[in-house]
């Protein structure tokens, strides 16, 4: 299986940002069995010490009345980065604290999705879109 590219300047090269149509939120949950899980379908999950965080669509979370704080959207970096590449999140992350937009990152086995504001989404694709390697 291809690990993907570490070449930081080939991977700034080629993000191909998609932002996803749906809207998702974070929630936190005890005791979350796999029955749980499964009915959400979360696009990510994380098993914290204080209980399983997952992020799941907007409508999901409203249907079961989760309380959430923030929605977001979902852009999905394009570009099959390794895991162990070097600082693209560095780069991005930078690039959003400048422009005043938070980010919140999940890497996955081939791409890195970025959890934005749903109202600062387009301007972080736009963001993205104007990253150019050094």
């Amino acid at each position: 299986m291809d690990a993907g590219e570490e070449d930081l300047s080939l991977i700034l090269s080629n993000l191909s940002p998609q932002l996803l149509n749906e809207d998702y939120v974070f929630i936190s949950l005890n005791n979350c069995s796999l029955d749980i899980v499964n009915r959400l379908d979360p696009i990510a999950m994380f098993q914290e010490k204080e209980g399983t965080a997952l992020v799941i669509t907007k409508e999901k979370a409203l249907k079961d009345n989760f309380n959430f704080n923030t929605v977001f959207k979902c852009i999905t970096l394009g570009v099959h980065s390794s895991l162990n590449s070097v600082g693209l999140i560095n780069v991005i992350s930078q690039c959003f604290s400048d422009n005043g937009i938070s980010c919140n990152v999940f890497s996955g086995y081939f791409h890195d999705h970025l959890f934005i504001q749903s109202d600062l989404s387009k301007k972080a694709i736009e963001l993205l879109s104007d990253i150019k390697p050094k």
